[in-house]
C-alpha cells in the first residue's frame, strides 16, 4: 500500500488501505481529529478544553488545541486564534505555492485544523 497526502496532514483511514488505515490509528497521525467542550464565561462562550485525538504529523494540533483554551467560539475570534496558532507553530509545509493544488501547503494545512475545530465544536453543541 502507498499513500501520498498532500499535504501529510490530510491522510484518513481508509477501507481500501487497511495498512494505511493501521498506521493512522495506532500512531494516531494524519488528518487532526479534537474532541472540544465549551463553556460560558462572562456572556460569552469559550473553549474550556480541547482533546487531540488524532495529531495532524508534525504536531501542530498539540499546539494549536493548548492555544484554543479561553478563546471565544464567535467564528471570526475562533478563525483568527486557529490561523495565527498554526502559523506559529513551525510546520514543515512550504508557503511556495504548489504547482498542483494551486496555493502554498501551509494554507491547505490551516484550513484543514480549522475544519476539524470547526467539526469538534458542532459535536460539542449537539451534545449540549
Amino acid at each position: 500500500e502507498y499513500a501520498f497526502p498532500k499535504p501529510f496532514c490530510s491522510l484518513e483511514p481508509a477501507d481500501n488501505k487497511p495498512l494505511i488505515s493501521r498506521f493512522v490509528t495506532e500512531l494516531g497521525v494524519g488528518r487532526p481529529k479534537l474532541e472540544i467542550s465549551t463553556a460560558k464565561r462572562g456572556g460569552r462562550e469559550v473553549i474550556e478544553a480541547a482533546i487531540v485525538r488524532r495529531s495532524a504529523p508534525c504536531g501542530s494540533t498539540w499546539y494549536v488545541a493548548r492555544k484554543l483554551i479561553g478563546v471565544e467560539t464567535k467564528r471570526e475570534i475562533l478563525y483568527d486564534a486557529v490561523a495565527k496558532a498554526h502559523h506559529s507553530y513551525p510546520c514543515t509545509a512550504t508557503m511556495s505555492v504548489d504547482p498542483e493544488a494551486k496555493e502554498p501547503i501551509l494554507h491547505i494545512g490551516g484550513y484543514i485544523i480549522r475544519e476539524e475545530v470547526e467539526k469538534a465544536l458542532e459535536k460539542a453543541e449537539a451534545a449540549t
